[in-house]
């Protein structure tokens, strides 16, 4: 590897060596500020070093990494959601029993895994940074181990991904044996295979194996069980890392192997696809109508926004991947601010989780109230947030290449989405029926850190929904790289 080549990696580089300073500080005495400042700062650092290193771009890196605009724009938006999650559960952690350093530690490990997983040309890297992120998530999840819910969530997720795990691995073995060749590119290379004839079992069986391995970590139909368990049994700032950085990391992946830039998705991975974007949306939708459990009703919603991104993935062509990576920078700000607005609201011993916790939450806590609902919106799609132009990208991108199914089935299963989010609403806006049963979060103190990073996802959700064209250009170039 030459200077060049190490200059490329410097993001990598930077977040790992951070993990390990981390480590040594932390042996050498335990200090939460000073755990939160090192990683804040390695974050920073690696955010610095993309502005640094994109002079040199494109650049392969020996044959397992394609360092690009694409690639670098990803672990850009991956950067900065595990810096929001960090901001978000400083005072979470600071007032539980739990040692809280190690969860920098895990966080920065886990995102390192989910920056290899968006620059990986490769299946040897691809494994390596999926099980990077996977072994970190296990130990995230059932941090806090006073609550059996917790401990509860991470042996489901264990046992869980480690199966899917198994599945992906043989699955790229399989289309190793027949391709003769570790590289992505053979996935695309087999796809358009079996789009003109289905003639190697070995091939449809490696395919099938590799979508479910794939779909187990997007959550989405019918790999989808884990997702409200997990969800709710998880810390809130783990739950927000999950639904963010987990899965946007593996969506960068999967958006770089199946573009076709000439045009759509075509035959029997198709096909299968689209069934399972469109039982993503109407289960995840449906599902979530009779939860009373705010995460549970996210964890519902995440598998129905996982279908809506399928059918950019599924449309290709010139709109397919800019309207997926916007859809998907959208709903992770989005994402990012509600369940911030969840982490505040949450007392020392308990989680702000069930619709209950947010009753009369506008007449104590306007504003907070306020950033809950604009992020509700714009999960919802209401225009002049962020949600309804990522949506309105998909739709123009389905459009474009006829996936007439796939949009009616957006569209339909989007207006029945609007019902559970707007009861959140409802609730925070009724008015208290007496002020002695308020609800002890209302009276809680918002940290700074907290206040700061809802400020700015609100404004990011207003700005994206009402002046996208700057994002949206620089998408629309980046991505002219995977063709």
């Amino acid at each position: 590897m030459s200077y060049v080549d190490f200059a490329a990696l410097l993001p990598l580089l930077i977040t790992s060596t951070a993990a390990v300073i981390l480590m040594i500080a932390i042996a050498i005495r335990r200090n939460h500020k000073a755990a939160a400042a090192i990683s804040l700062i390695g974050l920073a650092a690696a955010l610095a070093s993309l502005a640094a290193a994109s002079s040199i771009l494109p650049r392969q890196v020996t044959t397992l990494f394609i360092l690009d605009s694409y690639s670098f724009l990803y672990m850009a938006i991956l950067l900065f959601a595990a810096a929001f999650v960090f901001l978000f559960a400083y005072d979470y952690l600071k007032c539980r029993r739990e040692q809280p350093e190690e969860f920098y530690l895990l966080v920065l490990l886990a995102t390192t895994g989910a920056m290899v997983l968006a620059v990986s040309r490769n299946f040897a890297s691809f494994f390596l940074g999926l099980e990077l992120l996977s072994v970190a998530l296990y130990a995230l999840i059932a941090y806090v181990r006073s609550e059996s819910i917790s401990i509860e969530a991470g042996i489901k997720y264990l046992v869980l991904a480690a199966s899917s795990s198994s599945v992906l691995l043989f699955g790229l073995a399989l289309i190793y044996a027949e391709s003769g060749s570790m590289e992505l590119s053979q996935f695309t290379t087999a796809m358009s295979r079996t789009a003109g004839r289905a003639d190697s079992l070995l091939l449809m069986m490696g395919l099938m194996l590799v979508l479910t391995g794939v779909g187990f970590k997007l959550a989405i139909v019918p790999f989808h069980l884990w997702t409200p368990d997990v969800y709710e049994g998880a810390p809130l700032p783990v739950t927000a890392f999950i639904a963010t950085v987990s899965k946007g990391g593996m969506f960068a992946l999967l958006l770089r192997w199946f573009h076709v830039n000439s045009g759509a998705l075509a035959g029997a991975p198709a096909l299968v696809l689209s069934v399972i974007a469109v039982a993503s949306m109407l289960a995840g939708n449906l599902l979530a109508l009779r939860q009373t459990n705010v995460k549970r009703i996210l964890a519902y919603s995440s598998i129905a926004h996982m279908g809506y991104l399928l059918v950019a993935l599924l449309a290709g062509g010139a709109l397919g991947a800019p309207a997926a990576t916007y859809y998907l920078t959208a709903y992770m700000v989005t994402i990012l601010g509600a369940f911030g607005v969840m982490t505040v609201l949450s007392g020392p011993r308990w989680e702000a989780a069930s619709i209950e916790s947010y009753r009369s939450l506008f007449w104590q806590k306007p504003l907070l109230a306020a950033a809950f609902t604009t992020m509700l919106l714009s999960l919802a799609g209401i225009p002049l947030t962020a949600g309804f132009l990522g949506k309105f990208y998909v739709l123009t991108a389905g459009a474009s290449e006829s996936r007439w199914v796939l949009l009616f089935t957006l569209i339909a299963s989007s207006t029945i989405g609007l019902f559970y989010y707007l009861r959140i609403v409802v609730v925070m806006y009724a008015q208290p029926a007496d002020p002695d049963t308020m609800v002890d979060a209302h009276t809680l103190p918002l940290p700074l850190p907290a206040a700061l990073a809802l400020v700015a996802l609100t404004g990011l959700v207003l700005l994206l929904g009402i002046y996208p064209a700057s994002l949206w250009d620089t998408i629309v170039a980046v991505t002219r790289d995977l063709g």
